[in-house]
């Protein structure tokens, strides 16, 4: 009973996607989104950098702005990702990976500041 759900998705979102892809306009608008989204992700990744940076970190933060998509990795240990999360109520992932979508201009800054405080 349970298994047609969710093996065989609804028609509605491909259905969506069709029409999206094969009118001009929402074709532009959507791509436009996701170029808003990138430029987003990028300016993060730019502002964590340049924050990091401007702390006096001797590490070097390229990897920050050279990586793409979603997460970046930060190179933290386990450890200082445990710091991070006792310290400063920052939450990433074991191995240091961050979710840069999850970055702000309101949070991109004090997320930089207590990143310093455990590579430092």
């Amino acid at each position: 009973l349970i298994r047609p759900l969710w093996s065989n998705p609804p028609l509605y979102g491909a259905r969506l996607v069709q029409q999206v892809l094969s009118d001009p306009e929402l074709l532009e608008e959507w791509r436009g989104e996701c170029r808003g989204m990138v430029d987003r992700m990028n300016s993060m990744r730019a502002a964590l950098r340049g924050r990091l940076e401007a702390l006096g970190s001797s590490r070097s933060w390229a990897h920050v702005t050279s990586q793409q998509g979603f997460f970046v990795y930060t190179g933290m240990t386990e450890e200082q990702v445990g710091r991070l999360r006792a310290e400063f109520n920052i939450y990433c992932m074991r191995d240091g990976r961050i979710s840069v979508p999850g970055l702000n201009t309101a949070n991109v800054d004090a997320v930089a500041e207590a990143i310093h405080a455990v590579t430092a």
